[in-house]
């Protein structure tokens, strides 16, 4: 990076201080970060600075340094590592910063360069007679597809023909700059196509004949030239009949009139690809999968169990066709009545592995984060929440969501992790999709210390603050 210093002593002034305007500003800038941080507004107060002399002075560096309360050189190394900053004294009324990287040197920077050597001054950052103008050449200013461009104060200037820049510069100079609309300075919608629209078209390849139609308040005025301050559009397209018409409303006017060729058949979110499918079922938009018994249409024998022990009727419903039978699982005898199973028939329904049968387990059957179900055998013992449950975001690796889970689990301190067993980490990871974060992150050495002393037990084991 080129060495940036600050104006010989000669054209420096004796002091700065900020107008009432500017003054106002800057306390409110300083207002807007925390006590301690004050020194986060150097920045905005050196572009104010420079927005009211023109430049950044040695002794407005100085009087922001004081105001934050900063060392003097932590402000001397922002003023002069930011090329936004100027040094040494521009032009009163305007500086011209020509963008000179490759885009806009193909596209005829160069030629740019040589309007503001002969209307301003041969070298940079050298003021023309008058003191009112001066010019730079500058690296990408971030609008290539609109090249060539330069900058003028805070507005950039695009799509510039010799002939144009010297307009623009001629009208900065007479003192009427705010007269010239910033942004491309051909018929273009700021990066849009300068041949026209190319993605808002019917299948056929060709533009909807409707494509004239009118933004409201608008009249067509075929014919109708550009000068400055006119309202840009695309070729074609209507121009207004009082004021201006914003880019924004052209181009929703040009959007409105194109219809799509054929109707797309809806589709549930649930419909989408696997990680659309995860996103619907955690926000609850999408069903979780069915239950067995609900896609045999019978209830299973071991729910049907489960269903008797807690003092439910087994619901029966009108058979609309043949009844639908399964063969029972392997070693398992078969019920003895639809809906109903003796103890014998839960049992070897727990032990065949049988996935939803939940006459064995804890807890109920739960899904997973893909919507799958799972076996609870594993799964860890849940509690009632306490009255003053543990922060459980304590723990490297937790955050408000997976603590909400957790706590969907029955989870609420630290002692029911530390008392994990390897089986029920597992558990505890396949249920989050974890994919062995749970050992990586030593969840339960974690929990353990926090359980013994907390943070400062924490701190001790581990050499560093939770979190």
């Amino acid at each position: 990076m080129s060495v940036r210093r600050l104006a010989e002593d000669t054209l420096q002034p004796e002091g700065f201080k900020f107008d009432r305007a500017n003054a106002a500003e800057a306390k409110g800038w300083i207002r807007k970060y925390p006590k301690g941080r004050q020194h986060s507004a150097v920045i905005p107060l050196l572009m104010l600075a420079q927005d009211q002399e023109g430049w950044v002075t040695r002794a407005a560096i100085e009087h922001v340094a004081e105001m934050l309360d900063m060392p003097l050189i932590r402000v001397m190394e922002v003023a002069t590592f930011y090329t936004q900053f100027q040094l040494e004294p521009v032009g009163t009324k305007a500086h011209v910063q020509v963008c000179g990287t490759t885009p806009c040197m193909l596209r005829g920077a160069e030629d740019l360069m040589a309007v503001c050597q002969r209307k301003i001054n041969e070298r940079q950052f050298v003021r023309n007679d008058a003191g009112t103008l001066s010019w730079e050449e500058v690296e990408c200013q971030g609008a290539c597809v609109n090249a060539p461009m330069v900058i003028i104060g805070r507005d950039a200037y695009e799509d510039l023909t010799p002939e144009r820049l010297e307009e623009i510069i001629d009208a900065f100079e007479a003192g009427k700059g705010d007269e010239i609309e910033p942004g491309p300075q051909i018929d273009r919608i700021y990066s849009a196509p300068v041949t026209g629209l190319t993605s808002l078209l019917d299948d056929d390849g060709k533009k909807p004949a409707s494509s004239a139609r009118k933004a409201p308040g608008t009249t067509s005025k075929p014919g109708a030239t550009k000068g400055p301050g006119a309202a840009r559009a695309e070729p074609g397209t209507a121009k207004p009949k009082t004021g201006k018409v914003s880019p924004t409303a052209a181009i929703a006017s040009t959007a409105s009139a194109v219809r799509p060729g054929k109707k797309q058949p809806a589709k549930s979110v649930a419909d989408g690809n696997p990680t659309m499918k995860l996103a619907a079922t955690a926000s609850g938009r999408a069903k979780k999968p069915p239950k067995r018994s609900e896609l045999t249409g019978s209830e299973s024998p071991a729910a049907a169990a489960q269903s008797r022990a807690a003092g439910r009727d087994t619901p029966e419903a009108a058979p609309k066709g043949p009844a639908r039978t399964r063969k029972p699982a392997r070693g398992a005898p078969a019920a003895t009545a639809r809906g109903a199973a003796s103890d014998k028939t839960v049992k070897a329904a727990s032990q065949s592995g049988a996935r939803a049968s939940g006459a064995a387990m804890r807890d109920p059957v739960v899904h997973d984060e893909m919507g799958s179900l799972r076996e609870d055998k594993n799964r860890p013992a849940a509690m009632e929440r306490p009255a003053a449950p543990d922060d459980l975001k304590l723990i490297s690796g937790v955050g408000p969501k997976l603590e909400e889970k957790l706590n969907g689990l029955g989870i609420y301190t630290f002692g029911q992790i530390a008392r994990w067993k390897k089986a029920e980490r597992e558990w505890v990871d396949g249920y989050l999709s974890f994919k062995g974060r749970i050992e990586r992150d030593d969840w339960v050495k974690q929990a353990k210390a926090l359980a013994k002393g907390g943070v400062d037990e924490y701190v001790r084991v581990f050499g560093r603050k939770p979190r």
